[in-house]
């Protein structure tokens, strides 16, 4: 079977289900695992070429529409009658259902059974350990500064935020993606800042220049120097790699707790 996917999460959900190798091309942007950047890129996900995607014979084109914008690459593989199918997962069991969706389509059913299974148990896990916290901080995710755009409850940091013992800051906000500013983060007095800007390294990101933000020195989280830079592949794609994520964040937080996991 020749699978294509033109966005990141899809790639890592094909990865998680043991399909890599019948991958034979990937958006721009996927780069886990390490191997698919040796496949032929065929532009941002947002830009695919699809004279390039479409030469490649797919039997199968994975897209989501948890990139905004991706509608334009979906009308196009209808137009063409490329064989696709879209994901839009929000959630962990979102997530877990599209394991079995992927693996459906890819004639690995049973096996797709046992990857969701396997899954879910450590969701299962990392959840009953987060509800073992009596007082969960709150976490103001930051997706981009400048506009602000942060998480809101309809999104899987909520829950993520929820399985290392603490509490998506603008939970209260019924979206995927909320714009706010500064000050709306300053009145509401996060304990951590959790930095994962999108498409953005961990290098490129520098504490310092938040803590000079207007009134953020104000913060606890700023006193107490308690801003994580995190790897945006980890917590910006909704994959089986936010697993990764929150085991890493689990262990910053509550390093007790989660020891083992």
């Amino acid at each position: 079977m020749r699978i294509v996917s033109i966005c990141p999460s899809n790639t890592e959900i094909i990865d998680y289900l043991g399909l890599t190798p019948a991958l034979v091309g990937v958006d721009d942007y996927s780069d886990y695992p390490g191997e698919v950047k040796s496949l032929p890129q065929l532009g941002p996900d947002l830009s695919i070429n699809m004279d390039k995607l479409e030469s490649l014979k797919p039997d199968l084109v994975l897209s989501s529409l948890s990139v905004p914008g991706m509608e334009k690459n979906i009308e196009e593989l209808e137009k063409r009658k490329i064989p696709h199918i879209t994901l839009n997962p929000q959630s962990f069991t979102d997530i877990a259902d599209d394991l079995l969706t992927v693996g459906k389509a890819c004639g690995i059913g049973e096996h797709a059974i046992k990857c969701r299974k396997e899954f879910m148990s450590t969701v299962d896990s990392l959840k009953s350990i987060g509800a073992k916290v009596s007082h969960p901080p709150s976490l103001y995710w930051e997706w981009w500064p400048k506009p602000v755009f942060t998480p809101g409850k309809i999104n899987w940091l909520t829950e993520l935020s929820e399985m290392v013992g603490a509490k998506n800051l603008f939970d209260d906000v019924e979206l995927a993606s909320v714009q706010t500013d500064w000050e709306d983060v300053v009145r509401r007095k996060p304990d951590y800042i959790c930095l994962a800007w999108v498409g953005v390294r961990q290098d490129r990101m520098n504490p310092e220049l938040v803590k000079k933000r207007p009134r953020w020195s104000e913060l606890q989280a700023v006193q107490q120097d308690q801003i994580f830079v995190l790897e945006e592949a980890l917590y910006c794609r909704p994959s089986p790699l936010l697993l990764k994520g929150a085991v890493k964040l689990a262990g910053l937080l509550h390093p007790d707790l989660y020891r083992g996991i």
